[in-house]
């Protein structure tokens, strides 16, 4: 039984002028991004067998994509090519000051619709994965987001959600986020917040708070990364954190998805009711492996690049 990842497959454009705004940069590095697809990668990388279903233009953006994907393993029947719209593109530069100077350049991704998504056979999946950062926005991709989950609780399959909060997108309409969230969050079977996330989420002051606010108001296993002090589990009404592995990180860019294909690929040869019967040491087991691969990310530069050295040996 395969794993189903579905969202944005995208190009970051990544101005390699630090300091520089994008009006002032002149280098850019293309790199393969998009949340579902970083984590699809990620669970390739561990030896897991999953699709990826998004939409990417009939570009030579779109073919980078694709053959990214598929130089990992990922299953790209799923991947879609249309003409009429160009790859989605984000273009980032870090500022001087921290900040990111960042412009989105939205086509083809917002553009997966309903009808294409019906046409997935959920019957060839155990799990399925929306870790979408762009699925909230206005589009088809919205729509279609939400049809999938309906299909996903007919039939069974195992549902993970991580909302990938995007302060750069939604920064005019917090609330419509928020209440999305919501609506996969009480839906799912699991899923993962950051810190931010779940304080942003609850409209809570501390961790603990909204940890018991997730509890009040859904039954889904969750986990909140806490970074370096850890990741906090939530399951049975009750709270505990699993420690996080010690390293000097050089890019933490993708250790949140290699955390949720970590968590995803160890739950893959199981079907639903097998996991929902796995026992709190078990999901603390789980946890502690996916900090696991969470921290080998943070040791590389660049989420796909830091997939290339990610196994299902850093479990042992």
């Amino acid at each position: 039984m395969k794993i189903l990842c579905v969202g944005e497959a995208l190009i970051d454009m990544i101005c390699t002028d630090i300091g520089k705004s994008l009006t002032e940069g002149q280098s850019f590095l293309k790199k393969a991004g998009g949340a579902p697809a970083n984590v699809a990668a990620a669970i390739a990388a561990l030896g897991g067998k999953v699709e990826l279903a998004a939409k990417v233009g009939a570009d030579p953006f779109g073919n980078y994509l694709i053959n990214v994907m598929q130089s990992f393993g990922v299953g790209t029947l799923c991947m879609l090519k249309d003409e009429r719209y160009f790859t989605t593109l984000a273009f980032v530069s870090l500022m001087e000051n921290g900040e990111r100077d960042f412009y989105f350049n939205r086509g083809a991704d917002g553009e997966l619709d309903r009808q294409e998504i019906d046409g997935i056979d959920l019957n060839l999946f155990s799990i399925a994965h929306f870790g979408s950062a762009t699925a909230f926005l206005p589009g088809p991709l919205q729509s279609a987001y939400q049809g999938l989950l309906q299909k996903c609780l007919l039939q069974e399959v195992f549902i993970s959600f991580d909302p990938n909060y995007r302060h750069l997108l939604f920064k005019n309409n917090t609330q419509h986020f928020i209440d999305q969230s919501w609506n996969f969050i009480k839906s799912c079977h699991f899923f993962k917040l950051s810190d931010e996330e779940a304080l942003m989420i609850t409209g809570n002051v501390t961790i603990e708070e909204a940890a018991h606010t997730l509890m009040q108001k859904t039954k889904a296993i969750f986990a909140i990364t806490l970074g370096k002090d850890g990741t906090m589990l939530g399951i049975n009404n009750t709270t505990q954190i699993i420690t996080s592995i010690p390293v000097k990180p050089v890019d933490t860019t993708g250790a949140g998805d290699a955390f949720v294909g970590a968590v995803l690929y160890q739950l893959s040869d199981k079907n639903l009711k097998a996991i929902l019967s796995l026992s709190v040491e078990d999901w603390k087991e789980i946890i502690y492996n996916s900090n696991k691969a969470g921290a080998r990310t943070c040791e590389y530069m660049g989420a796909m690049e830091a997939f290339k050295h990610l196994s299902s040996d850093i479990f042992k």
